[in-house]
């Protein structure tokens, strides 16, 4: 396990450079933003312990790729403005990453200030784990925390190359995900079900092939489940699905019908001639998919077979909507796995995080989760068994 800020006595006026991710979708406008705010939620308790021990705190992430070059469309301060309501304490937005006004600046601030530096990616030296601009982001500070899960499995300057140059720890967001992520990995309670969708199986084999041996059930929907349906010889119409994945699926089936988990795939499906939004909808069974459908969502009969095995768990790892969720008349199969979730008080769910935790988001379901991470791709990398990057250069207790 590696060194938390819980495990350390912090003095006062301490300058602490925190990696967080607030990646939000700055191009939705500051009125949007607060549809995707559960990173800068989950972040909160880091922040407000350092405040609470009078550091001087210094946040640092990126939003979208700009690829080394100033855009003003990602200037950070709208992440700012809304992390300033959630704190109800002001945050300082400053206008760059690294000079030596912005140094001075937090060098006089009062005891428990709270800075955002500029957008981290506005650096060609983020990206590319540079040792000077680790070496200049580092003089900022006296200490590093790591909290944002959701890059740790990217080598940047900001998640690797700095803890070569201060004293490094992790956050108390980053220390949650591994204990609860490890939980359903190395220690979950049976019956363990893994619940898989989204658009594409290549994102999920390594993550499947890891969890074979641990879990009794896996239940496949979304797009992915167009991938296992066509290996088994059902006609998909005009499906997305993955060619290059279909003698995975096959092999796949084959492997758990000899090992004893239950996999299951949807015996009936949401279709529309149109992959849009649409009242032009029909639901069949999953042998009556016509060559024009599209398939858009699970069917009645499969939610009900899903719930009806997670009403039955008592651990549940989660990654993937069920159906089309960005459009509204295809969230049926997702509201009714997620109703079943908070109907089962002796579950231990996670949910990977990306779409399906906006998704947890949007059908207000957050809190009857045990944990919603906030990585997308470091969620499936973790859980894969792949070491991060972002972890493996903090130090070990001991």
């Amino acid at each position: 396990m590696k060194i938390s800020i819980s495990d350390i006595d912090i003095k006062p006026r301490t300058k602490v450079l925190v990696r967080v991710d607030f990646n939000l979708p700055l191009e939705l406008g500051p009125a949007e933003l607060k549809k995707y705010q559960h990173r800068l939620i989950e972040s909160i308790p880091t922040i407000e312990l350092l405040v609470q021990k009078k550091c001087i705190v210094i946040l640092c992430s990126h939003a979208g790729r700009p690829k080394g070059k100033l855009e003003e469309s990602l200037r950070l301060k709208p992440i700012g403005d809304l992390l300033s309501e959630l704190l109800n304490q002001e945050v300082t937005s400053l206008s760059s990453v690294v000079d030596e006004n912005i140094k001075s600046t937090i060098n006089s601030a009062p005891e428990g200030s709270i800075f955002l530096l500029e957008n981290l990616r506005f650096e060609p030296g983020e990206e590319a784990n540079d040792v000077e601009f680790a070496k200049n982001l580092s003089a900022l500070a006296d200490i590093f925390v790591m909290d944002a899960f959701a890059v740790c499995h990217r080598a940047h300057a900001s998640t690797v190359e700095i803890t070569n140059h201060l004293n490094s720890y992790m956050g108390l967001l980053l220390e949650k995900e591994i204990h609860n992520l490890s939980n359903v990995m190395q220690s979950p309670k049976s019956p363990y079900t893994a619940l898989m969708g989204g658009a594409k199986v290549s994102d999920k084999i390594q993550v499947i092939d890891n969890l074979l041996p641990k879990i009794n059930n896996l239940l496949i929907g979304g797009g992915m489940a167009n991938t296992f349906l066509k290996a088994m010889g059902f006609e998909i119409g005009d499906s997305f699905h993955e060619p290059d994945s279909l003698a995975y699926a096959a092999n796949l089936l084959e492997t758990t019908s000899n090992s004893g988990v239950n996999i299951l795939l949807p015996r009936d499906a949401v279709v529309s001639d149109t992959f849009g939004s649409s009242q032009d909808q029909a639901t069949v069974n999953i042998n009556e998919v016509s060559k024009t459908s599209h398939i858009m969502d699970i069917g009645p009969e499969t939610a009900i077979e899903y719930s009806t095995i997670i009403k039955d768990s008592k651990t549940l790892l989660w990654n993937g909507p069920m159906g089309v969720f960005e459009f509204k008349e295809f969230q049926v199969g997702t509201q009714a796995i997620t109703e079943a979730i908070s109907n089962n008080a002796n579950l231990v769910s996670v949910v990977g995080g990306g779409s399906t935790a906006e998704a947890v988001e949007e059908l207000g379901i957050a809190s009857y989760i045990t944990h919603v991470s906030t990585g997308g791709g470091a969620s499936l990398d973790y859980l894969s068994g792949k070491l991060l990057p972002g972890i493996e250069a903090l130090p070990d207790k001991g």
